[in-house]
């Protein structure tokens, strides 16, 4: 099988447009092509979608360099439009607002400077919209403001009605046809056999459409209610702002125009607006502009455009204009997605329904054309050749009908579309497992993953921060106390105060009141305890803060590992404050202060043993940080802070414990076969401590710090990569080389976290990209493929799980499906050859095809995941997924049931006893109802493809005992109550017992041929810590 399918192989992520088409134009049977399509991703809008972005692009590109051009003519031209510009409507007066939503909305859009200087410039702006840019919007006026200025939603398509879905279901084409036939076989019967016996086979073939059609729809319109629901979930987001005095955090929906909104490094900016303040602010504006270049903001350039993101920098803007009316909501108005890629599993059961359909569709046509000509040839040998009558043509009618619902069976429409419901209930369970997939194949493709590199911080550990130690003035190592009085007791004024100045405004941690006067810490986790720090020491946070005017400021990122600021003192004078990664800032200092916080040079010694109290906090599983300042002249006016020549002030050493639960979850991913890396900025003695404690690190491992693994030849890369289990003091790029090679080189499936803007290059190349959903960026997320929202690993290692269910619910389900198609097909083709006739009637197929099809994957695609998916190895990147124990199942059950069926059909009324007149049609209800049975049955088979016990974790699958029921049920309301439409006599209590016992034999045939050895590929390579594949198959039973 797997030969057949190289047209339909793609890639889990970033698959070229070329191999999408491919498998496209592979597909040539296809019962219900708006159905099959709607899941993949309609490549004639994306097409559409990346000209009318490029028309956009070059039109605000133009648009701004003529704005370059005119701005020197414009005062003039705007001069004779002020009294215009001064008008409001008599709504917006009354509302208390100065100036339209329009005009507000274009000076943003159109960089439209000499207008915003007519305002008054950015505070004249926060006037007009009724807003104290210290105090923020007041939350009483929010209705009002939405009224007059709008919300900050875009416009978006309508979902789909059921009806829609209903619609769907009805493009089916052989459903058409049975349709047609039906109206045929009643508009015949009537007149040839009167009301009502006339009407029977024609409702009853109709009757299971509308059945099928109904069931079919409210599957998909369940689908799509929860990808609805995911949606919503991945548009949510939260941003820092100024409201009611006081900084809070409120999702960007519910922004305002007038909200002061905080930014920082890796956010999105929420809505059009106007620079305030900052230091160092660079826009990538590349989403709307496709230029690469980042864009500086400052007072004289300080417009900031909906849908770009901050790159470095910090600052504040006031919102000018939300929704519809910023240049992001102008431009998705006009896209259209067209959907995610396809997962690779969809493909390549696109490509095994086509194989099978062709199969599926030569079988119905031979299967016709015998019963025709034996039909005609009985005619030829009775001599009624001449002679026809409506009789002649309702079996002819039948005879069509009976092929077309071969093909209805035949073509498993379901196969793809079981893999988007798989895919949509393993989602919508994550979701609760704190963990969003923001792409369909994410999820699908974890379950292969067999290396995770993760981060440290807020990953392995808690994120919950405190000062442990500290070292300062030349002290001996100080252990922090929850009073601080330690730290006070040992320490001079002189070095408090300094210690103070740069904990206070070298931060961008906030101490915030709520509604209530609660007072809390907002910030990065590290800031906040350092901080905290501040505050235990009796620091006066607002009395520093005003007296220190900040002149400028470099954020901390990735790359620097450091954040400094400059700042004028109050008595003149400009002072630079550093702190960052212990290594980097000590290597900045030539001084210290001593015991009496006085500066004195630094001596090789010192920092040797400086360098003895950063590795002994790190050996404790610190994270170490240095705190240094530097004082410079007034005349000091280069655009960066300075780089050397700082003062050190103290190693501090951060707390922050490895989680509960996450040396479990390693030691799971190792017995599931997966390599746990751990890859992170800190310190390399930490970063080695935490790897112990979490499992990561063993005595064989290796532990690098990044400028090593820098230096490495590719040689080197290919041979010592498998052993890397600790990577500290990295750089993005280092992760991003890691996860590159290890894909390539060692044909790996990795998995790997990131919070940072500069994380996202690694989040795109990795197979599966896992962004943090409380310390990451909105840049870090909008790259990934998951989103873990608690940062937890242990939530990781649930994704793999699920991942792992996926594939197997998937499998489970096409081992099912593809038994049932080759039963039936093969004893309607049988029949029809021999006998003239086919045991099972296109009503009876129709249901056959529900029980298989959507309520199949209903009960087999759903199943949750167990512990034990983790004592496999995980499937291979080339391993195909028919397996060969898959083909073991499928065919022993097709022999076991084919032959059942043979012998019923070909000898049943002498084996069974059967005499009178209805006892053919007590025989053909009688292997109808134990070919239901077979595939009830042989669906609890299905649940464990290789284990011999089945029923292990049934009962916590509602889904799966519901449609059992219900099979059930419908079955003996088909059989008992509806003969007349199904073409079925009611049977004895004997035949029922009798055909429930053939259908429960398969239970046995399974467990036989689960003893059965198959030969299976080796996929798992050796794992660092020792680990041997663990046994499977009937040895585990």
């Amino acid at each position: 099988m797997e030969g057949l399918l190289k047209e339909f192989e793609v890639p889990a992520k970033n698959s070229s447009e070329e191999a999408l088409r491919r498998w496209r134009k592979a597909v040539t049977i296809v019962k219900n092509k708006s159905r099959r399509f709607r899941m993949v991703a309609d490549l004639e809008k994306r097409s559409e979608k990346r000209s009318t972005q490029e028309k956009i692009r070059v039109a605000f590109t133009v648009h701004k360099a003529a704005l370059r051009f005119s701005d020197a003519g414009r005062s003039a031209k705007h001069s004779a439009d002020v009294g215009k510009s001064d008008k409001v409507s008599p709504e917006t007066e009354a509302a208390g607002f100065g100036i339209e939503p329009e005009e507000l909305a274009s000076i943003v859009r159109t960089h439209d400077k000499s207008t915003l200087d007519f305002h008054g410039g950015a505070e004249g702006i926060a006037r007009k919209v009724a807003v104290s840019l210290s105090r923020g919007v007041q939350s009483c006026d929010i209705p009002l403001r939405e009224k007059i200025y709008g919300i900050n939603k875009y416009t978006e398509k309508p979902s789909r009605s059921f009806l829609r879905f209903v619609w769907e279901a009805l493009q089916d084409v052989t459903l058409i046809m049975l349709m047609v036939c039906a109206v045929v076989s009643i508009g015949v019967g009537i007149p040839t056999e009167g009301w009502p016996k006339g009407v029977y086979d024609g409702a009853g073939i109709l009757l299971s459409v509308f059945l099928v059609v109904i069931v079919t729809a409210i599957s998909d319109y369940n689908q799509s209610l929860q990808f609805i629901d995911l949606d919503n979930e991945k548009k949510k987001i939260f941003m820092k702002v100024t409201r009611d005095g006081t900084t809070q955090k409120i999702l960007t929906y519910d922004l305002v125009v007038g909200d002061i909104v905080h930014l920082a490094i890796g956010d999105i900016i929420p809505a059009d607006g106007i620079f305030l303040s900052g230091y160092g602010l660079e826009i990538d504006e590349s989403s709307l502009t496709g230029e690469s270049e980042p864009v500086n903001v400052y007072k004289e350039k300080p417009f900031l455009l909906s849908g770009t993101n901050v790159q470095d920098g910090s600052g504040k803007m006031v919102v000018t204009a939300v929704g519809m009316r910023t240049e992001w909501g102008q431009l998705l108005s006009t896209l259209d997605e067209g959907s995610d890629d396809e997962t690779p599993l969809q493909v390549k059961l696109n490509g095994v329904a086509t194989i099978i359909g062709k199969i599926g569709l030569a079988f119905a046509l031979v299967t016709f054309l015998v019963l025709v000509v034996r039909f005609l040839v009985e005619k030829a040998l009775a001599h009624t050749f001449t002679s026809w009558s409506s009789d002649d043509a309702l079996k002819l009618l039948n005879y069509f009908a009976t092929a077309v619902t071969i093909i209805v069976v035949a073509v498993p429409e379901g196969l793809p579309l079981a893999v988007t419901l798989s895919l949509a209930f393993a989602m919508k369970k994550l979701m609760s497992e704190r963990a969003l997939v923001r792409h369909l194949s994410a999820c699908e493709t974890m379950g292969s993953a067999n290396c995770i590199c993760s981060d440290k911080t807020g990953t392995l550990t808690t994120n919950h921060m405190i000062v442990d130690k500290i070292w300062i003035s030349g002290n001996t190592e100080i252990k922090v106390s929850d009073e601080g009085e330690g730290v006070r007791g040992q320490t001079c004024e002189a070095s408090l105060d300094i210690l103070l100045q740069t904990i206070f405004l070298n931060t961008k941690a906030e101490v915030v009141k709520d509604r209530d006067g609660k007072t809390s810490i907002l910030g990065q986790p590290t800031e906040s305890a350092l901080l905290e720090l501040g505050l235990l020491l009796k620091g006066d946070l607002d009395a520093i803060q005003q007296q220190y005017k900040i002149l400028r400021e470099e954020p901390f990122n990735s790359v620097r590992k450091k954040m400094c600021v400059l700042a004028a003192l109050p008595r003149g004078g400009l002072r630079a404050y550093c702190k960052g990664a212990s290594e980097i800032v000590l290597k900045m200092c030539n001084r210290t202060i001593d015991a009496t916080g006085k500066p004195v040079d630094l001596s090789s010694e010192q920092v040797n043993h400086v360098a003895t109290i950063i590795n002994g906090f790190a050996s404790e599983a610190l994270r170490t940080l240095c705190l240094a300042y530097r004082d410079l002249d007034e005349g000091f006016n280069d655009k960066s802070i300075p780089e050397e020549g700082y003062t050190l002030i103290a190693v501090v050493g951060i707390k922050d414990p490895v989680r509960p639960g996450v040396k479990g979850a390693v030691d799971s991913c190792l017995a599931a076969g997966i390599t746990v890396r751990m890859v992170t900025g800190d310190n390399i003695n930490t970063a080695k401590a935490i790897a112990r404690e979490s499992h990561i690190l063993t005595e064989s491992g290796i532990a690098i710090e990044g400028s090593q693994f820098r230096e490495w030849s590719p040689q080197d890369m290919k041979e010592k990569i498998p052993d890397i289990q600790v990577m500290a003091r990295s750089m993005p790029m280092d992760k991003y080389t890691l996860v590159h090679d290890s894909r390539k080189m060692l044909e790996q499936v990795v998995a790997v976290t990131g919070d940072g803007t500069n994380d996202a290059p690694a989040l795109r190349e990795a197979d599966i990209g896992l962004a943090m959903g409380i310390a990451g960026t909105e840049v870090a997320k909008s790259n990934a493929d998951v989103i873990i929202l608690d940062d937890n690993f242990t939530t990781i290692v649930n994704v793999v799980k699920w991942g792992r269910a996926v594939y197997i619910n998937i499998q489970k389900f096409v081992q099912f499906q593809l038994t049932v198609n080759i039963v039936a097909l093969m004893i309607n083709f049988a029949s029809a050859c021999i006998i003239g006739s086919a045991p099972l009637t296109a009503v009876q197929l129709l249901w056959v095809n529900m029980i298989m099809d959507t309520l199949g994957a209903l009960a087999l695609a759903t199943e949750p995941p167990n512990d034990e998916l983790l004592n496999k190895p995980p499937v291979g990147r080339r391993e195909g997924f028919i397996s060969k124990t898959m083909w073991r199942n499928i065919i022993g059950q097709a022999i076991y049931q084919l032959t059942v069926l043979a012998v019923l059909t070909f000898d049943g009324e002498r084996i069974l006893r059967l005499s009178g007149s209805d006892a053919s049609s007590v025989l053909t209800t009688f292997i109808f109802n134990t070919f239901v049975f077979c595939q009830v049955f042989n669906e609890i088979n299905s649940r464990d493809i290789e284990k011999i016990n089945v029923f292990r974790g049934i009962f916590s699958s509602w889904i799966f005992i519901g449609v059992m029921v219900s099979t059930v049920v419908f079955q003996a309301i088909i059989v008992e109550f509806l003969g007349n439409f199904a073409s079925t006599v009611p049977l004895s209590g004997q035949l029922w017992l009798l055909s429930i016992v053939i259908g429960a034999i398969t239970m046995p045939v399974s467990v036989i041929l689960k003893c059965i050895p198959v030969k299976k590929s080796n996929t798992v390579t050796h794992q660092h810590d020792g680990y041997v594949p663990l046994p499977s198959g009937p040895e585990l039973a």
